[in-house]
């Protein structure tokens, strides 16, 4: 258990949304950790499958075409960093969302903290994986998953053989109104067609799965565990009481996803309208 679990923290274990919204509650949680001192993490699935860019990735790195036919939706982070495809079934995300004033200042301890209940939720789930041991160069930059592997904030499986382990989750922060917020993906499964499928670059499967390994390959444990156990391992790190997320929240979280996150202006060009813009 964390030192901050002297805190008021609350875990949700939330239902599918669609990439906007759930980049939008992001945001509130963050309004609340601030105004309202109550912290979240919170488990989270995407519908439909979702490709998120980093902050600063071009809008035409994405193949617009395959993701319209395969009716997978595109929206973009606050973090930096490749494309993430959030599968429906195949990724599992988190959150972290803490007062700045209350975690480590140095970026690289402060995902050390963030990431001790993933490391612990993935031995709970029998798979072998920690932080990775040392850099691997970048395949193709557009995408997370097939960027360079940094020890700080990558994790890879099995943790114990260097030489065989494959990226398994990559996790990122940034801040945001004296808050700290956190989210990881986590690879339950893989879809490797759809992974490279999504970037405008002709990239062959194999390139995805010589990086990618999947809770799913190394434990075999069906998802709704899975999904339990970081749920589980979220909660006991900050002692958080299962929550559910506000309707003035689920309001304001809408309003931001039309404004903000579901906009093309934001997708393509990171701009923010105004309402009256809309």
């Amino acid at each position: 258990m964390t030192a901050l679990a002297d805190r008021e923290w609350r875990l949700i274990t939330d239902e599918a949304r669609d990439g906007a919204t759930q980049m939008a509650l992001e945001e509130v949680a963050a309004r609340t950790a601030l105004e309202e001192d109550v912290r979240t993490v919170r488990v989270y699935s995407w519908e439909p499958s979702t490709l998120s860019l980093g902050y600063r990735q071009e809008a035409d790195s994405v193949d617009w075409d395959f993701c319209d036919r395969e009716g997978i939706d595109v929206t973009r982070r606050q973090t930096g960093g490749g494309g993430i495809y959030h599968d429906r079934y195949a990724d599992i995300s988190y959150t972290v969302v803490a007062p700045a004033e209350e975690v480590p200042g140095d970026l690289m301890e402060c995902y050390a903290l963030f990431c001790e209940p993933i490391l612990t939720a993935f031995e709970e789930m029998g798979v072998d994986a920690d932080f990775a041991a040392a850099e691997q160069s970048t395949i193709y930059k557009p995408s997370c998953y097939l960027r360079d592997i940094n020890p700080a904030h990558d994790v890879v499986a099995p943790a114990s053989s260097p030489t065989e382990s494959r990226k398994i989750s990559g996790n990122a922060q940034y801040r945001q109104r004296d808050v700290v917020i956190q989210h990881g993906s986590l690879s339950y499964a893989r879809e490797p067609d759809k992974h490279v499928g999504v970037f405008d670059e002709v990239l062959e499967t194999d390139t995805f799965t010589d990086r990618v390994t999947s809770i799913r390959e190394e434990s075999g444990i069906d998802r709704e565990e899975a999904v339990d156990t970081l749920a589980a391992a979220l909660g006991d790190w900050c002692d958080a009481t299962p929550g559910e997320w506000r309707n003035e929240e689920l309001t304001a979280a809408r309003e931001l996803a039309d404004q903000k996150y579901g906009s093309e202006a934001w997708i393509r060009d990171r701009e923010v309208l105004e309402a009256h813009e809309q």
